[in-house]
């Protein structure tokens, strides 16, 4: 069956308008205090997007959801570096990254896109835990919330991701995993219909997903020191962001919003020359995890 691509870029637009619509409201809710502020752009080139950021909420200290719908012609180096043919494309997605205000509250993240360059269409995506404490049970529910969303599609696809996702999100430079992973899968080479039931499934999983975690950490007390904690973690999401993370290339390369591209970074970050936690702390744990990943869906 011949798959129509111009109206699969429709169904991934309406799709991820609602998403975004659909965990805006639920994060509004959650926070009761602030609410997303929505910015659309419009890309030179071709496209564009709307940006919602929350800011300085009772809950969430930033909160990033944005949408982008992109197209046009690449700068030929740049092609060449992607999966598809040609310099035309067109490049639909979500992104979020939201920054508990919390430090025993996870950043968490998420990405779905579809890309369409030259005679190539693909689905890529994923979405992942970055806590500052680690609480196993957390981790536990991320992981098999997303487990399920993918074992409705094909067993064989979660244990893939997850693994791909550990490997993607990783400090080469520290020698440790951003988080503790999720999900994380990139142009899987078969039906566009089917991998897109898999994109919706797996979007709509981020809410239950990730909403009892943050219920459950939010309000818990800390100290400066957990704090201090905190932002040191997010230096490390800020390296990673910078360095690593594709996402960032692909969005400033084609000439994306720098404002949009850049809104997960933190609001406030730190770097301390040459820090270690003290041995046997809970800090000193949640470096060890990074540097060894685990089953997480299997409960260890």
């Amino acid at each position: 069956m011949t798959v129509d691509v111009e109206r699969l870029k429709e169904r991934m637009v309406e799709f991820i308008h609602g998403l975004q619509d659909d965990i805006c409201g639920a994060l509004e809710q959650m926070d009761g205090k602030a609410r997303f502020r929505e910015d659309p752009w419009q890309r030179p080139g071709g496209g564009g997007g709307r940006s919602r950021v929350l800011e300085d909420g009772a809950v969430l200290e930033k909160g990033g959801v944005s949408t982008s719908v992109v197209f046009g012609e690449l700068e030929e180096a740049f092609a060449k570096k992607l999966q598809g043919e040609g310099r035309t494309f067109w490049a639909g997605g979500i992104s979020l990254v939201l920054h508990p205000r919390n430090p025993h509250a996870p950043t968490v993240h998420a990405n779905y896109r579809f890309i369409h360059q030259g005679g190539k269409a693909w689905f890529g995506g994923g979405a992942d835990l970055t806590p500052h404490y680690l609480y196993d049970e957390d981790a536990v529910h991320f992981h098999r919330v997303h487990k399920e969303a993918c074992d409705r599609h094909d067993p064989a696809y979660y244990p893939r991701f997850k693994e791909t996702c550990d490997k993607y999100f990783y400090l080469r430079h520290r020698e440790e995993s951003r988080g503790v992973g999720g999900i994380f899968f990139e142009n899987l080479g078969g039906d566009l219909e089917r991998e897109f039931a898999l994109v919706r499934d797996a979007g709509r999983a981020f809410l239950p997903a990730y909403l009892p975690i943050l219920e459950r950490r939010k309000d818990l007390p800390f100290t400066e020191a957990q704090r201090f904690w905190q932002e040191v973690r997010r230096g490390r999401y800020v390296e990673f962001n910078l360095v690593w993370d594709r996402g960032t290339t692909f969005g400033l390369e084609t000439k994306g919003r720098t404002e949009s591209i850049l809104m997960s970074l933190p609001p406030q970050v730190r770097w301390r020359y040459d820090h270690h936690p003290a041995p046997g702390s809970e800090e000193a744990r949640l470096v060890e995890v990074l540097r060894n990943p685990r089953d997480w869906a299997g409960g260890r």
